[in-house]
């Protein structure tokens, strides 16, 4: 049955793919951004379509709609290093009274309400790959602590709101995700990389290259996030890819991949940056039956292609 969905943050990189999925899929979607981080140009192609509304509004004031609302995916924060050194009380607010007011939204409208939470809720972690029953290894008082404690807070919110209200839920933790329509100067590996590659300059590696990553196609995890939506799981699940290798394989892979002649360099490791990040999907196989499907070298000549673009 076709759904009226509520996507906060519809206007970033994410939200603009999950709303594109959602009217794909037939539902109607109402979007909400303040444009912080978010681009009108992602969406953009919405316009005047008869199953889209945007609304230009801040998550963190009072949410107000009329008529129905089935779900609520609840997608706006800043989502980059950059973002938390340059914007730390937003992204902090967004985690928390966003979501505060998001969850009040879904439980005046009867409405399942899933968050977008992170593998950042698992820190510099010292369990390897990371299962959703790892606690994780948080720093709150270190640069990145704004944007891991607001995910840690929205997702105590989201439980509390569903043992206390009984709203239904949904949690899904997203690891490293790239794609179309990333922002070139957002501060996350891939753009940085592929931009730096493009334009003839050195590539920049943190520390000696040898913490790891593993990279999950944006189709991929839009993919998991929907298949979640219409499940009936209600804790955490991870989303990505398990496919690890280290940031000096993935900037070699970049200089493949665009051609490019630029060097790599190497600058001081900055502090609280992971050492290994890799999901254990177990839980989204079996409960979601979802794994990914697209290679790093098939996402990577799309993402190039957009920043060439």
């Amino acid at each position: 049955m076709p759904m009226r969905v509520v996507v906060t943050g519809a206007a970033g990189f994410l939200g603009s793919h999950l709303t594109d999925r959602l009217i794909a899929e037939g539902h109607h979607v109402v979007g909400l951004d303040n444009l912080v981080t978010g681009d009108v140009r992602n969406i953009a192609h919405l316009a005047g379509h008869d199953r889209f509304k945007f609304i230009f509004h801040d998550v963190t004031e009072y949410i107000y709609l009329d008529g129905a609302v089935d779900a609520i995916l609840h997608f706006a924060s800043p989502a980059s290093p950059i973002d938390y050194l340059q914007i730390p009380i937003q992204t902090l607010k967004v985690g928390a009274l966003g979501t505060h007011k998001a969850l009040g939204l879904a439980r005046a409208k009867k409405a399942r309400f899933l968050l977008a939470s992170t593998s950042e809720v698992y820190g510099d972690p010292l369990v390897h790959p990371q299962p959703e029953d790892y606690w994780g290894n948080v720093n709150p008082v270190g640069p990145r602590g704004c944007y891991d404690e607001a995910k840690r807070f929205a997702e105590a919110m989201t439980v509390a709101y569903r043992n206390f209200h009984q709203v239904d839920t949904r949690i899904v933790r997203i690891f490293n995700t790239y794609g179309p329509r990333m922002r070139p100067n957002d501060g996350r590996i891939v753009p940085s990389l592929i931009g730096q590659a493009l334009r003839g300059e050195p590539l920049t590696v943190f520390g000696d290259g040898s913490q790891t990553r593993s990279f999950c196609f944006v189709s991929d995890l839009i993919e998991g996030i929907y298949r979640l939506l219409l499940s009936d799981a209600v804790d955490p699940v991870n989303i990505g890819n398990p496919a690890e290798m280290t940031v000096m394989q993935f900037a070699e892979t970049i200089q493949r991949a665009t051609g490019s002649a630029s060097t790599i360099v190497h600058k001081p490791l900055p502090t609280d940056d992971p050492k290994q990040r890799r999901p254990d999907i177990t839980r989204a196989r079996k409960l979601l039956k979802w794994e990914p499907k697209v290679g790093l070298e098939e996402g990577l000549t799309a993402t190039i292609a957009y920043f060439r673009g």
